[in-house]
């Protein structure tokens, strides 16, 4: 039987993911034990000291006794507690301790639903891993394959992945689970929701019998739980409790309106001080409101799975920069986003769920900093916008309003602008400003969803890409479209997703 430990998850506990706008404005920890009085070997807790980390958080205090300890650990905590170190820290423990000369072999596999969160994983501990001598990678669909295979064939002590570009990679001979001691599981739930467990499985079964488990979920119900009975063994539990529920800590408001005002309140709004990320339901929704914006003159970019993995990376450093501090997103997309200040969360479409409202409503408030969160409905949507309230555990009131009405301007008044970080000319060698590397200009070839190349008949849509979509590198074997759910379209043969993210 597995040991419950929660933990109370206050307002000033960071989600120290070691990002570099993170720990800039990172809040003090309350008093308590210090990493190493946890276990944390000496030199990953001068890494850390040397990032400007210097205590644990309440999901680290909890779980890195029992994770360091070689325990299976089943983690529930919702986005910005510190879930990162909390898996990461005993990962790299686990691995530092096993590394030997000679030929590396991947020890340690994080699996997780997004691309966007296997970047953000890989660069909050890389930094760390390098301290001790550990080589991470992040192997992802939608970038070029070949780089990744370099980087295997070079030798790794741990994997970053998405499902399906792994599976990919081990289909070919490029990547090995056979010596992995720590596997990790990031946001389980989420990847339960996108139907890609049957491949985490797999996966899973190509690990020792004996490996060690970390799973973190914001949600440990139906297929989470037969995941977790299957693979964890014994597992210690630790649970971040969020005084008043699961609802994240922010100011939480809606405005029911008419249609023909929804936009010209939304660009209000977005108008605001600071960054604000802002939720549409589809993918053209995403590009025809950030192109509405950008008309307007604020400067907004649009990120959701039908763009190629080289325009959702820009798109995400222009907004952790600031330099575009208004980012427009579908609920895939967006999941694996982890940025602090950000002071508004805007629902523009509502979300589906209350679960979905309480994903979305997690992008704010984070880093003891405070947020909001505005919900706009149609008259027709109010109903069911209670029901999901009620079963978020929330309780806005909701006032009418139009263009210009006092509340809007009071929302806009209280915006705290955020200094935009300059690229570096390093940063632009690295590609991450438009075409060639160098900043996006006037005249720029739009970018496409397919690579560089015009579309061509028989392309499939670009909303039919949000889960399954190639590279556009023209790395993949085999051809056809891969999709979670057993069968493939081409010649019978069973499923193995290119990418399984997003």
């Amino acid at each position: 039987m597995s040991l419950v430990h929660p933990v109370s998850f206050e307002s000033n506990e960071v989600e120290n993911t070691l990002i570099e706008n993170t720990t800039e404005n990172a809040v003090e920890a309350p008093a308590g034990p210090t990493f190493g009085q946890l276990g944390l070997p000496q030199p990953l807790v001068t890494a850390l000291e040397r990032r400007g980390i210097h205590r644990p958080f309440a999901i680290q205090t909890s779980a890195l006794p029992d994770a360091l300890a070689g325990r299976d650990v089943l983690g529930k905590a919702a986005t910005g507690s510190g879930k990162t170190l909390a898996f990461g820290l005993p990962l790299l423990s686990r691995v530092g301790a096993e590394v030997k000369n000679g030929r590396r072999t991947p020890r340690g596999l994080v699996l997780v639903p997004t691309r966007e969160l296997a970047q953000q994983v890989h660069d909050a501990l890389a930094p760390l891993g390098q301290a001790i001598g550990v080589q991470l990678v992040a192997v992802y669909g939608g970038a070029p394959m070949y780089r990744q295979i370099q980087q295997l064939r070079r030798g790794v002590d741990v994997i970053i992945a998405t499902p399906g570009r792994l599976q990919d990679l081990i289909s070919q001979g490029e990547a090995t689970l056979a010596d992995v001691v720590v596997t990790v599981l990031d946001e389980a739930d989420f990847m339960a929701d996108l139907g890609f467990l049957p491949v985490v499985k797999e996966l899973l079964d190509q690990t020792a019998r004996d490996a060690q488990r970390l799973l973190f979920s914001a949600t440990l119900d139906g297929e989470v739980d037969s995941l977790v009975r299957r693979y964890l063994k014994d597992p210690a539990r630790h649970e971040v409790v969020r005084p008043g529920g699961e609802a994240p800590p922010a100011e939480h408001l809606a405005f029911t309106l008419a249609f023909r005002d929804k936009l010209q309140v939304a660009t209000e709004l977005a108008g605001r001080p600071g960054r604000t990320i802002v939720f549409a339901r589809t993918q053209m929704g995403v590009d025809r409101l950030a192109e509405n914006l950008q008309a307007a003159g604020i400067k907004a970019e649009a990120i959701h799975g039908g763009l190629p993995q080289s325009a959702r990376k820009r798109a995400l450093e222009e907004f952790t920069d600031a330099r575009s501090p208004v980012l427009v997103a579908t609920d895939v997309a967006a999941r694996g986003i982890h940025v602090d200040d950000v002071s508004l969360v805007l629902h523009y479409d509502p979300p589906t769920d209350a679960k979905t409202y309480l994903h979305r409503s997690g992008r704010t408030a984070r880093a003891g900093a405070g947020g909001v969160v505005v919900s706009l409905l149609l008259p027709d949507q109010v109903g069911q916008a209670k029901r999901r309230f009620r079963t978020a555990k929330v309780d806005p009131a909701i006032d009418r309003t139009r263009p210009g009405d006092q509340p809007i301007l009071d929302l806009v008044a209280a915006g705290v602008p955020v200094e935009p970080k300059e690229r570096t000319q390093r940063d632009m060698r690295r590609g991450g400003g438009g075409p060639g590397g160098r900043p996006r200009r006037d005249g720029d070839r739009p970018r496409r969803p397919y690579g560089d190349r015009p579309r061509r008949d028989g392309d499939r849509p670009t909303g039919e890409r949000s889960f399954g979509e190639r590279s556009g590198s023209g790395e993949r074997r085999g051809g056809g479209d891969r999709r979670p759910g057993g069968y493939r379209g081409q010649g019978g043969r069973p499923n193995r997703s290119a990418d399984f993210s997003s």
